[in-house]
């Protein structure tokens, strides 16, 4: 089995190390990551430049790319063989609720939803690296466990891990995604030369995060695994929609 890691926060992320010591006793795995930190830039692919790899010391690849960029190329030009699978990770920050809209970390996973196993993205609840061995830790346990699944296809496992000792984790718990309030405003900025520019803010605090989401579970120290899937359309509403479209004649 062959699996292949990325990440967002870029090649040399110490969660994307920890991803890598947890996993690479139980499969082959192979890795392709930013070679900068490229979190935010969601499901984007470089379609303006070419993309460069090069191979680190310890066999990780860098990349001039997205996190999408990353796996894009290793699951169809850098490896000979197949991929198994797409692990992601591991984030150093949330990815819950409407983080999932713009997290390169949740991108590179979706970008391995036409393999056969579902891909998995995984994300400490923290900037901080301190707890990454429990992260890593519970990461292992789910990859290792993957065959026991049986999903659709295209689907994606969102996993979130409080930022505590695995001592202090309570457990893992299923959920759905929140939602968050608007974010702060930009923050406007002026160079040593007079000329303006923004910083975009920090993300809206849970608007939705009632038992259930993926908010509330890291609040009472559970990770939190949300099933994704890639089909957007909104079902719910097509009856409306028809009939709304009839009267437009």
């Amino acid at each position: 089995m062959r699996i292949l890691i990325a990440n967002d926060d870029g090649v040399l992320a110490p969660g994307l190390a920890a991803l890598h010591g947890a996993i690479k006793d139980y499969a082959e795995c192979v890795v392709v990551a930013p070679h900068e930190d490229r979190s935010g830039a969601s499901s984007a692919l470089s379609l303006d430049k070419p993309l460069r790899p090069f191979v680190l010391e310890n066999g990780f690849i860098g990349l001039n790319g997205t996190p999408t960029d990353c796996v894009h190329l290793g699951l169809n030009a850098l490896y000979d063989g197949t991929v198994d699978m797409v692990v992601a990770g591991i984030n150093l920050g949330a990815n819950l609720g409407d983080d999932v809209l713009y997290s390169g970390t949740v991108a590179a996973a979706l970008e391995g939803r036409f393999l056969p196993q579902p891909a998995m993205a995984f994300s400490l609840v923290g900037r901080q690296p301190d707890n990454l061995p429990a992260a890593a830790a519970i990461a292992r346990q789910m990859v290792e466990a993957h065959d026991r699944l049986d999903l659709p296809p295209r689907t994606v496992l969102n996993v979130n891990i409080p930022n505590l000792p695995l001592e202090r984790i309570k457990g893992v718990r299923l959920t759905r995604l929140g939602h968050r309030a608007r974010a702060a405003k930009p923050v406007k900025w002026v160079d040593p030369r007079g000329k303006e520019g923004y910083w975009i803010s920090v993300a809206g605090d849970a608007e939705d995060g009632g038992e259930g989401t993926d908010f509330h579970a890291i609040m009472q120290g559970y990770v939190s695994v949300t099933p994704l899937r890639v089909d957007k359309t909104h079902y719910e509403v097509f009856d409306h929609l028809a009939q709304w479209l009839e009267d437009l004649g």
